[in-house]
């Protein structure tokens, strides 16, 4: 444990340059009296650490120093090329690169963990965008991708919801896929950031000179409220349904195992025949008859009236249909 340890702590001053004592004890989880002991056996084992006093001070390796990648064990050297994404790579103009950095880190491997490695590539495989749908077309990526990383402004024409279009000059903090789709964390030069689908950005130009990146902030956390309030907002009403017996899989498929995970556990015992009622959080009413539609007879409607209304009057129009 001590030693993978001590292998991290150099990694971060290696890959970070100057961290201070409590940095480096939040990024290890542990205290800063353990930071001091690890970094002085680092130094009894010979590698150049050294420690600047004062408000700007902190540890650091002497300039030029770097360790080699013969400290990764089989299992961390194998979830590097699990985790590489060939396609999304490609989309952002990076796969050329992407390849080059995966031959370097091969040929940097000692034989165990490079043999591991190899296999990990050939026998897994992440494919991103879900059944029944293609990836979207973002022919701007590389383009929004170049000017994340020079942090330059963005001017484009945007098609929003509706659909209309709308102009807007942005400062782009970062790239996200989620589920297949690109999507650009973007903010006005005087407002908050927010999220723009990469594939419906219809025009682009970068724009001259540079934005100053908002101190602190920080795009994995962005997303993850943003992710939190988005699911808390599509939901605008809920509806109360009989379930079949036996059909929480066909539930959980319709409306997606997270939420139906949520509602099983706080929901009362089956009745006697096994049907148990069930209360669900819905985006809207048009939207559960699409839904429940499709899981025929395993399910019915109790609750709002006008939902089950809804569920009669496409029944009926079913039944005419085939007669």
């Amino acid at each position: 444990m001590r030693a993978s340890r001590l292998l991290s702590l150099l990694l971060l001053l290696q890959t970070r340059g100057r961290m201070t004592a409590p940095e480096l004890a939040a990024e290890l989880e542990v205290s800063i009296r353990t930071v001091y002991r690890d970094v002085e056996a680092l130094s009894a084992a010979g590698v150049p650490v050294y420690a600047d006093r004062g408000p700007a001070g902190g540890y650091q390796l002497l300039d030029g120093y770097r360790t080699r990648l013969n400290g990764l064990t089989a299992e961390e050297a194998s979830s590097l090329f699990l985790a590489g994404l060939p396609g999304p790579a490609a989309e952002l103009g990076l796969a050329e690169v992407a390849a080059n950095a995966e031959l370097k880190l091969l040929a940097a491997l000692p034989p165990e963990p490079r043999s591991q490695a190899s296999r990990m590539r050939e026998r897994f495989l992440l494919d991103v965008p879900g059944w029944y749908r293609s990836a979207d077309d973002v022919p701007h990526l590389s383009q929004v991708a170049e000017a994340v990383w020079s942090q330059r402004p963005l001017h484009m024409t945007y098609r929003r919801w509706g659909p209309r279009e709308v102009d807007r000059v942005v400062h782009p903090y970062g790239l996200v896929l989620k589920g297949g789709s690109w999507y650009l964390v973007a903010a006005p030069p005087d407002g908050d950031p927010r999220t723009y689908r990469v594939s419906r950005i219809l025009t682009l130009e970068t724009m001259s000179g540079h934005f100053p990146r908002p101190e602190g902030f920080d795009l994995g956390g962005f997303w993850h409220e943003y992710a939190k309030e988005f699911r808390e907002r599509m939901y605008t009403a809920e509806a109360v349904i009989r379930l079949a017996p036996g059909r929480e899989d066909l539930l959980a498929y319709t409306m997606g195992a997270d939420v139906v995970g949520a509602v099983l556990a706080a929901a009362p015992e089956p009745d006697s025949e096994g049907w148990r009622t069930l209360t669900v959080p819905v985006e809207s009413l048009t939207h559960a008859r699409w839904l429940l539609l499709r899981m025929g007879a395993d399910v019915e409607v109790l609750e709002p009236p006008e939902l089950r209304t809804l569920m009669a009057d496409a029944v009926a129009a079913l039944g005419k249909l085939y007669g």
